[in-house]
């Protein structure tokens, strides 16, 4: 890791060794890597350079696990996970769904993400090692950056009574716990092979399903306004929020023998950490992914509140 810090520590107390560094430093990884490896777990490469840098090692190491993403999938249109017009699928996505192209753009823009996580994975895959990608989707767990279940659970600490949610908060986007990723990448290790696997929880809760889960574990149940197409715009968006499902088939992992984790429990931690993190922040600061543009328009209650107003109006 390029710093330190409570993963770190944690792990380190566990046994590990912690070496700080750059991921797409080659010397950095030359000197990891060079006395080979017996398992070698790749959750920063993005890129087809990234990839590359891998290569000179892998004859070397005993298996080798890429984390890739669902964002390489594309339906019969060309649409994917990230473009404007979300894809649509006819049932839960196999690993042999079509991807978008292979490509060296900005992995940052809206369509080279997924291009350039599908030029990595050729990379790799063409090596001849055994390498396996794996594809999660929606991941959460405890210290991950970009906590989603913040949406929920932020309303609960701020005291929000009644939460807006769009098409009746029937969207469903397939949740990945990052215990689930753990879980499968350990049993691949024992069994190296050249593969592509999904990664995903047991089942695809929707957002009504996501929202009561966690208000149940916080008790803090809220008042669900359940909205129809006619809604504001963006008023009801939620970080799980899709036009059309989006889920992912995990039968090939489950045939290796692996469970995938069910989200109404491998939540749990995640959500007592977002909490205790909450707490512990000084009076006048925030949360340290607070800073995100994910987040812009998400608590912005005015509108929610504006709109709630409406609908009592439109009942009386």
């Amino acid at each position: 890791g390029r710093r330190g810090g409570p993963v770190a520590d944690e792990l380190t107390a566990a046994g590990a060794t912690f070496t700080p560094g750059d991921r797409r430093d080659t010397a950095v990884l030359r000197d990891l890597l060079r006395p080979g490896a017996d398992l070698l777990v790749d959750t920063v490469g993005l890129t087809r350079d990234d990839a590359r840098q891998l290569l000179p090692f892998l004859e070397d190491v005993g298996s080798t696990v890429f984390v890739s993403s669902k964002a390489v999938y594309a339906d019969e249109q060309g649409r994917h996970a990230n473009s404007l017009d979300k894809p649509v699928f006819g049932g839960a996505v196999t690993e042999l769904q079509p991807t978008v192209a292979a490509g060296d753009g900005d992995p940052t823009g809206r369509d080279g993400y997924g291009a350039a996580k599908v030029a990595a994975e050729q990379v790799l895959l063409d090596h001849g090692a055994p390498v396996t990608v794996v594809r999660p989707s929606k991941v959460y767990g405890v210290g991950i950056g970009r906590p989603r279940e913040w949406f929920v659970v932020r309303r609960a600490l701020d005291g929000r009574e009644r939460i807006l949610l769009a098409d009746h908060g029937r969207s469903v986007d397939h949740t990945t716990a990052a215990s689930g990723i753990g879980s499968l990448v350990r049993l691949v290790a024992d069994a190296p092979d050249r593969r592509i696997l999904n990664v995903a929880d047991d089942t695809a809760p929707s957002v009504l399903e996501i929202v009561r889960t966690i208000a149940g574990h916080l008790d803090h149940p809220f008042d669900e306004v359940l909205l129809d197409a006619d809604a504001p715009a963006f008023v009801g968006t939620t970080p799980w929020t899709t036009p059309t499902p989006f889920v992912l088939d995990t039968t090939a992992a489950r045939s290796l023998g692996w469970e995938p984790p069910v989200f109404a429990t491998a939540v749990r931690p995640e959500l007592d950490w977002l909490v205790e993190t909450a707490h512990a922040v000084p009076v006048g600061s925030d949360v340290p992914w607070a800073d995100d543009p994910f987040w812009d328009r998400l608590f912005d209650y005015g509108p929610e509140d504006a709109a709630l107003a409406l609908l009592s109006l439109s009942r009386d």
